[in-house]
């Protein structure tokens, strides 16, 4: 990689981690046999989306929880359930609609902790695993469908389920589609293709349709990126586990700044949260931190569709 300037490079801190008595301290788990070569955890941060109050929900996808965490770093275990819940954005002002690998689409309703299903199925076959989720302004929903797929198997999925209920299916061809975000003009959906060490630019055409997919940005090290997010200013902000860090990225894909993590190279997710949305928050999953970063530029905010997507799709 060729820069004609070194992005700046600084160090999150850590917000606030899990309490002892929310960890499952050596407890096997059927996602940590098949994910982390079978070495016990005791949580696995994921999700990371801040209510209408300012408060910190996370995804603990081993052992099926959701967490809300105030502005003091305090931890209330919201649900816990037979899944493996990973991304979330809220629905409505109490639910969270959450990409479950084991289950699918599913709602979890913040103030009772009840989950139940939203999209199991796709014309009665089952997901491979989503993974990822993000709204648009019109109320249509992108999700990723990663399952195992990556480098030996490029046949990660990308849906759009609009208000209607139609089901748009628009990348099958992708090495492990993770992290999802829409440009400030929800002209452009970008794709982190964990498997690949990349993100791709997916343009949306004014037909519904998608076309001229490319590579954005590569990256490098043993695990590609994952969360993904956007500032006011255009810039893309790249979780990236395995290094442990948060690429920044210009509208041409430079790194201008480099957000390392403190308590591990797990850096998963990320969601800007604060009064002002300019304190970038960050799931360290395998340490079970909260990391967090002060920026210059809001982040833009998460869409709340007025009109929900309807929970069977239309085809």
């Amino acid at each position: 990689m060729f820069l004609l300037q070194a992005p700046q490079v600084r160090d999150a801190e850590v917000f606030t981690s899990m309490p002892p008595e929310f960890r499952r301290t050596g407890v096997r788990s059927a996602w940590a046999d098949a994910n982390r070569g079978g070495v016990p955890c005791d949580s696995f941060l994921e999700g990371p989306v801040f209510d209408a109050a300012g408060r910190l929900y996370v995804s603990d996808i081993p052992f099926g929880r959701i967490f809300r965490i105030d502005a003091q770093g305090g931890w209330t275990q919201v649900a816990e359930y037979d899944g493996e819940p990973n991304g979330m954005k809220f629905l409505n002002e109490r639910e969270l609609l959450i990409t479950d690998y084991k289950n699918g689409l599913m709602v979890c309703d913040t103030a009772t902790g009840a989950v139940r299903p939203f999209l199991e199925r796709r014309n009665s076959e089952r997901f491979r695993g989503v993974n990822d989720l993000t709204f648009d302004s019109q109320g249509s929903l992108y999700f990723t469908d990663q399952g195992q797929s990556g480098l030996h198997d490029p046949t990660g999925r990308v849906y759009r389920l609009r208000p209607t209920g139609q089901l748009d299916l628009l990348l099958s061809n992708v090495p492990s589609p993770n992290g999802v975000v829409l440009s400030k003009d929800e002209k452009v959906l970008f794709v982190a293709v964990t498997r690949g060490n990349c993100v791709w630019r997916v343009p949306l055409m004014a037909d519904g349709s998608v076309s001229k997919a490319s590579q954005f940005f590569t990256s490098y090290g043993p695990s590609g990126p994952d969360g993904l997010a956007m500032d006011e200013a255009g810039r893309l902000f790249v979780a990236n586990p395995g290094l442990g860090y948060c690429w920044v990225l210009n509208h041409r894909a430079e790194p201008v700044q480099v957000i390392r993590s403190p308590a591990g190279a797990s850096l998963t997710n990320l969601a800007f949260g604060g009064e002002d949305r300019r304190t970038l928050y960050c799931t360290e999953s395998v340490s079970g931190s909260i990391l967090m970063a002060r920026m210059d530029t809001p982040g833009l905010p998460c869409a709340r569709p007025a009109q929900p997507p309807r929970a069977t799709p239309a085809a």
